[in-house]
């Protein structure tokens, strides 16, 4: 619950809108029951002045060039961490001990193979299409392949595929285990395109 309100006048009519505080950045105006009560909309285009969403992982200021991970500086995690434990941050809120990275990479180890017929995906695409875009369009693709490991009613199998259970560390996401091995796929077909240099 708000503890603080924003009014808005219209057509005589006041409607109380809840202010929120977040952890960073400037308070938020929630307008979510505006349509509803009132029937207008609120006009903001390019989102300069509007939050689009809630995050406890990501903090983004681009007027001030700031690009925060669970609190972690963007610059500070690419200068100091690896790409698996910066997976372990976003996934579970908190950079990895010792013991918890070994076993992240043991399980991460064990399901670093590309499904066959992903490989179909990378076919799909051009030659010359742009390495991220290809790699866009799998990653997006993956929620197919994981789909029967999944209840989408329980939290924790959503993010690890059951079969990868471990009782010393709690679930995680295959997407991220997968992008070591999927992205060397997209960036080999296209350099197959390019021309040979003497």
């Amino acid at each position: 619950m708000a503890d603080k309100t924003a009014k808005l006048t219209l057509d005589g009519k006041d409607y109380d809108l809840p202010v929120l505080r977040p952890t960073l950045g400037p308070d938020v105006i929630d307008i979510r029951k505006l349509y509803g009560e009132a029937d207008v909309f609120t006009f903001d285009p390019g989102f300069t002045s509007t939050a689009s969403c809630e995050s406890a992982i990501t903090y983004i200021d681009g007027d001030v060039g700031e690009l925060l991970y669970r609190g972690y500086p963007i610059e500070q995690l690419a200068d100091k961490s690896h790409y698996l434990e910066v997976c372990y941050l976003l996934l579970y809120g908190e950079l990895p001990n010792a013991a918890q990275m070994v076993d992240f990479e043991n399980r991460v180890t064990r399901h670093t193979m590309v499904h066959e017929q992903m490989h179909y995906f990378f076919r799909g695409f051009r030659r010359d299409a742009h390495p991220m875009a290809t790699m866009v369009g799998v990653v997006g693709a993956m929620a197919a392949f994981y789909h029967d490991s999944t209840d989408i009613a329980d939290p924790g199998s959503a993010r690890w595929p059951r079969s990868a259970w471990s009782p010393s560390c709690r679930p995680s996401p295959p997407w991220p285990i997968n992008i070591p091995s999927a992205s060397p796929s997209s960036i080999r077909r296209t350099a197959s395109a390019m021309p040979a240099t003497s």
